[in-house]
């Protein structure tokens, strides 16, 4: 009985309902953080399920191919498709061209899309308001509608089978998604007080000295962004790979398009199964440099994207 009053008497009083509160609390953080595990694993799953099915079989063997048993883990794994793959890439020489087409592309990206983001940013001068409406729809129009244009302008300079008009596009501010980069310039220099030009100016600096040493050097988080996003997407480029006709051995996203027809007729595998883990030793090699140049700049990436005015 007194056992019963005791617990009755805890029940009405206020430690009680703390305790019932912080229960229900911890409860429901609990459960939250249980299902935001769940839909993070689900989600990862969705994403990475493609490529760690890629990535596996690229290291079956024939016999694994065949079994209907193996899945995911191969029973007998080879590194066969690799060296065929490696062979039909002709993996250093194409690695090494479209390196170096990414790269310079890259560079001129984002000289130039900086300067005319700066431009927008911090001048005043005629028209700019339909001059930046114009960068707007570069990223809204598609690049079909304008890629009979394109193609006519560069066949008559006699410039197809060759990486030149992706270098004058860069060049010219209009290349693979420059009014993106325009804009991601932009928006971070119109959030950077304009004290720090102001001293610079009252110290003797010019406006490219101010541009070059001061402003561009505390814009790095977007540079990061850009140069990911241009890395990125010239790497993968195909659309105006194909447009201007540039050499499959200029590039390997066009090399690896043709690797399983190569496979069939350099390696005279006939078996269409077999070819695809070929293809698929490829996409691996191919991924693997953009992978590690994205590892490396993680960090700094994430930290571009949260302060140059693209989230949300």
């Amino acid at each position: 009985m007194k056992i019963t009053e005791k617990w009755q008497a805890f029940r009405n009083s206020p430690r009680y309902e703390d305790r019932k509160g912080a229960l229900i609390k911890t409860s429901k953080g609990v459960l939250m953080s249980v299902f935001r595990i769940i839909l993070i694993i689900g989600i990862a799953y969705v994403i990475l399920s493609p490529v760690i099915g890629i990535v596996s079989q690229s290291f079956f063997s024939d016999s694994d191919s065949a079994n209907p048993m193996v899945f995911t883990i191969p029973m007998k794994p080879t590194l066969e498709r690799y060296q065929g793959a490696w062979q039909e890439l002709k993996y250093p020489t194409t690695l090494a061209w479209t390196l170096l087409y990414t790269v310079l592309n890259t560079v001129f990206q984002v000289l130039i899309c900086s300067m005319a983001g700066y431009g927008f940013a911090r001048f005043d001068f005629p028209l700019k308001k339909l001059m930046f409406a114009c960068v707007v729809m570069m990223i809204v129009i598609p690049q079909h509608t304008i890629m009979l244009p394109q193609y006519m302008t560069f066949r008559s300079m006699e410039l197809m089978r060759s990486q030149m008009p992706m270098y004058i596009l860069s060049i010219c501010g209009v290349g693979l998604r420059s009014g993106l980069y325009i804009y991601i310039f932009n928006q971070f220099f119109r959030g950077l007080p304009k004290e720090i030009e102001e001293a610079a100016f009252v110290d003797g600096a010019g406006t490219w000295y101010t541009y070059f040493r001061i402003m561009l050097v505390n814009a790095m988080p977007a540079v990061i962004t850009v140069t990911v996003f241009s890395l990125v997407w010239q790497y993968n480029d195909m659309f105006y790979a194909k447009l201007f006709q540039i050499p499959n051995a200029q590039l390997l996203a066009r090399q690896l398009s043709t690797l399983q027809s190569n496979v069939g007729a350099n390696l005279k595998i006939l078996n269409v199964s077999i070819q695809k883990l070929y293809v698929n030793a490829g996409v691996v090699l191919t991924i693997l440099p953009i992978l590690l140049i994205y590892l490396l700049l993680q960090k700094r990436f994430v930290e571009g994207v949260e302060r140059s005015g693209i989230v949300g």
